[in-house]
């Protein structure tokens, strides 16, 4: 129960963080979250706004840590997609991509799968 509260607080710290700079200056965001790899588009607005979303969750985690627990699944589908469908062919490639994201991204896919708490679903 801890690790999930762990998680819950990286997600409100780092999501909400990276929610508030897309939304309200998505071209300073495009510069820092996103390291220039792609340009200043309303769609730096969209993730924005996902990213709240798991932040809100997160807080809400914090109270009922298993209710909230698919948001976790959610991120570990959404980031892993992303590592093997833009990352990984950015890397094979030599295009550019936000490595910044891809390294934290890689380290949520392989802690989520040990802290989702998988048995209180089937159960």
């Amino acid at each position: 129960m801890i690790a999930l509260k762990i998680v819950y607080i990286a997600n409100i710290v780092v999501a909400g963080w990276i929610s508030f700079a897309s939304m309200t200056s998505p071209k300073k965001a495009a510069e820092t979250v996103f390291q220039n790899s792609y340009p200043s588009t309303e769609v730096i607005r969209l993730v924005g706004c996902l990213w709240l979303s798991i932040a809100i969750l997160s807080i809400l985690g914090l109270w009922k840590p298993i209710t909230f627990s698919p948001i976790l699944l959610v991120q570990l589908i959404y980031k892993g997609t992303w590592l093997l469908i833009v990352a990984l062919p950015a890397i094979k490639n030599n295009q550019p991509y936000p490595v910044g994201m891809a390294l934290f991204f890689l380290v949520w896919v392989f802690v989520l799968p040990f802290l989702i708490p998988w048995t209180e679903w089937i159960l």
